[in-house]
């Protein structure tokens, strides 16, 4: 075989050695996820019985956080499902195809330098001589960055083409690049320019949205001559956040829910309370969209585990088929400011605010958005009644008895947050535990050996995915901060604007702008340090601005053109995106007016709070 004949050969698309090591990976993202529930739950039990916790367990448990991220950001490259800007289909013409190689290369080279920053910050560790308790050095579980990053960077290359050609062209592309920027000393001004541009252009290709985020870091902090490894201590300050694991373990009692048939089950729920009534069809979509997304923290995943059960509901109340799709679309977007939704505990994290304010300042808000959706749906739907049965009290206690562990769910989550009994993460692990023994013991749905490991491995990919943009976005908002760029934006905005009002109206403008642009966790990253001096200096509560924060980026869901939800209801309807864009129109104006109302009227947000002080 000749040499040419070889490059152009295709590599299979899995071996059984590749199979073994994807299922080590599974089984091991199932045991750490598994671990991370049990740990808060031992620490509850133990200080109740005993008065005192694990000698580790805290420490050890911002650890596992770290593992189940970068594991579950190797499993998501490894899928091809990491997070992009862009998600467009090109022209197969060959400029453009050697455009996307070259753009994937440079992806792959962001990868590579982060896999050596990394390493460099663990030689560090290793020098320190940290313990992490018990006798074992810190550094064996910091290890996890550079391997981690590693993968990524295989994976990266091995989803360019099965051809081996083209995976070996993107290996050297990518060396090249790094070994380039290696030999350059630091200080060039245009270097930098141009290779923030050639980022710019891998991110239309496709590159994802860590490589953007990460790369802008690493090519500052290189054009002023700072260690690279200063991006891998930021990546892993912020994912060993002592509140942090709150993330994964509310998002995994919002998947054992949605894969079960806890969904079916509230929705007959809400149809025997509310079907009779003419919005009847509305209210069960948006009430059961809404609790689903308060717990997975992705209104996208419930597009996918709700869309077939609604879309024929909906249309037999006689919406119009673009009607239901714009609803479908959109019921669920009020879930992101229901707690204990995923973009709250961020940007509570971020912008150092309590949890505990955040979740009551976002109650009320909540409330409106879906009232809008359902008052607005109501309006245009035809005057005829959504079902024909009337209320039957029988009916009724069957359905509420079928779904009372899923209405005790929430109950069960906030009654160990506001109790004080129990701490946010712990409040989430039992929480977690609670929706597993609802699904796995009582209902029996899911499978513990073959089902259970499937849902945490789908929970630990969407949430490690996450957690890998948010590590590498904090360098990138590190070195914004280190520029003084938050003192210089509020002399300057100060000086322009002097009127609160007047503020709030430019801040919910370009925060509209930000979610057109950006998904919302690497917005609360990049953005929230740069809007909370802003919002002191006019005086804004820090709650009221984190309402006001995460509504107008729950927008960015429907806003081209990175509307997650834009692209979930297309892959799920199999409509042309185009079609969604229209179908959501009317959603976008309605969510618009919540997020006028939320923004100038502070006690929506601050009210709850205030009273529970």
């Amino acid at each position: 075989m000749t040499i040419k004949t070889y490059l152009h050969m295709e590599i299979p698309a899995s071996s059984s050695c590749q199979r073994s090591q994807y299922h080590v990976e599974d089984v091991l993202l199932t045991l750490v996820l598994g671990t991370m529930v049990l740990l808060p739950l031992t620490e509850v039990v133990m200080r109740a019985s005993m008065g005192n916790g694990l000698f580790v367990g805290s420490t050890l448990l911002q650890h596992l956080t770290l593992v189940m991220g970068m594991l579950g950001a190797a499993i998501a490259a490894r899928e091809n499902r990491l997070l992009a800007l862009s998600t467009a289909e090109f022209s197969k013409r060959s400029t453009w195809k050697l455009l996307q190689l070259f753009s994937k290369s440079f992806a792959a080279a962001v990868c590579i330098a982060l896999t050596v920053a990394s390493m460099n910050f663990v030689l560090a560790e290793i020098s320190a001589g940290k313990i992490l308790g018990l006798g074992v050095p810190i550094w064996w579980i910091q290890m996890v960055l550079p391997i981690g990053f590693g993968l990524i960077t295989l994976r990266l290359i091995q989803n360019t083409s099965p051809k081996i050609f083209v995976r070996f062209s993107t290996w050297l592309c990518a060396i090249g690049i790094v070994s380039f920027a290696a030999f350059i000393p630091p200080g060039y001004s245009y270097v930098v320019t141009i290779a923030l541009i050639t980022l710019a252009i891998a991110t239309l290709f496709g590159a994802p949205i860590f490589v953007t985020l990460g790369g802008a870091a690493l090519i500052l902090f290189w054009g002023d001559g700072i260690p690279v490894a200063a991006v891998t201590v930021d990546h892993y300050r912020l994912v060993v956040n002592p509140t942090l694991p709150a993330i994964p373990l509310f998002t995994l009692a919002g998947y054992f829910l949605a894969e079960s048939s806890a969904p079916k089950r509230l929705v007959e729920l809400f149809d025997t309370l509310f079907g009779r009534f003419r919005s009847g069809a509305t209210v069960i979509a948006v009430l059961t969209c809404t609790l689903l997304t308060a717990f997975t923290g992705a209104s996208g995943v419930t597009i996918l585990a709700l869309g077939g059960l609604l879309m024929p509901l909906l249309l037999t109340a006689k919406h119009s088929e673009k009607s239901a799709l714009g609803l479908v679309t959109a019921a669920g977007l009020p879930g992101v400011l229901l707690p204990p939704s995923l973009p709250l505990i961020l940007f509570a994290i971020v912008a150092q605010v309590s949890i505990e304010d955040i979740f009551l300042g976002a109650a009320i808000p909540a409330v409106v958005m879906a009232s809008l959706i359902i008052g607005w749906n109501t309006h245009r739907q035809p005057k005829q009644i959504a079902t024909k049965h009337s209320f039957n009290g029988k009916r009724a206690l069957r359905a509420i008895s079928k779904a009372k562990w899923e209405l005790l769910m929430p109950v069960v989550a906030f009654t160990a947050l506001f109790s004080g009994l129990a701490t946010p993460v712990e409040a989430a692990a039992l929480t977690a535990f609670y929706a597993f023994f609802v699904v796995v013991v009582i209902h029996r749905e899911l499978n513990l050996f073959t089902d259970v490991p499937r849902v945490m491995t789908e929970c630990g990919l969407l949430v490690g995915g996450i957690i890998l943009i948010l590590g590498v976005a904090l360098s990138f908002t590190n070195y914004l901060v280190d520029a003084q760029l938050p003192n210089y934006l509020v002399e300057w905005v100060t000086q322009v604007i002097e009127s609160r009002w007047v503020f709030l109206l430019v801040l919910s403008a370009f925060l509209l702008i930000v979610g057109c642009l950006m998904d919302i966790f690497s917005a609360i990253v990049v953005v929230v340090p740069l809007i909370v001096p802003l919002g002191m200096a006019f005086g804004i509560d820090p709650v009221h601005l984190g309402i006001i924060f995460v509504a107008n980026l729950e927008l960015g869901y429907l806003t081209p053109p990175v509307g997650l939800n834009l692209f979930f209801a297309s892959y799920r309807f199999g409509k042309p995106i185009s079609e969604i864009y229209r179908a959501t129109l009317p959603m976008f104006f309605a969510i618009s007016v919540g997020v006028v109302l939320v923004t100038y009227i502070p006690w929506l947000s601050t009210a709850l709070p205030a009273l529970m002080r």
